[in-house]
């Protein structure tokens, strides 16, 4: 059984950054084949994946993130992370992280098998 558990959120004015941090755990030669990522949820809408890195480092990202967060891991730490800057108002969400067997999928093909229970990420204009 995998956990994560999201840490760094809270609240910013708009142009400002946030670093998200996801830890994870519970498991073994399994992480070598997991791919990770960062969804977001706002209130009244769906959930929607933001940022997504593979086995093999290669990351996607959604385009109205691209080029202002950037996903990555450090697999000594066990430790997954969403660095944000450049924030807008509409990125304020409930951030998770999740983690998925899948192979070679994308942030737009994503099915994640295990969830974090999510940070608060703020945004003010």
């Amino acid at each position: 059984q995998v956990q994560l558990v999201e840490s760094g959120g809270g609240s910013v004015q708009a142009g400002g950054s946030l670093r998200l941090s996801c830890s994870y755990s519970g498991y073994s030669d399994s992480r070598y084949w997991m791919a990770f990522a960062w969804f977001r949820q706002a209130p009244g809408k769906e959930r929607e994946g933001v940022a997504l890195i593979d086995s093999d480092s290669s990351t996607t990202y959604e385009y109205s993130v691209e080029g202002r967060f950037t996903i990555s891991k450090d697999d000594a730490k066990n430790t997954l992370y969403l660095q944000m800057n450049t924030l807008k108002p509409e990125d304020t969400a409930m951030y998770y992280c999740a983690a998925s067997y899948q192979r070679w999928p994308t942030i737009a093909t994503i099915l994640p098998n295990y969830w974090g229970q999510g940070t608060q990420v703020t945004v003010s204009s």
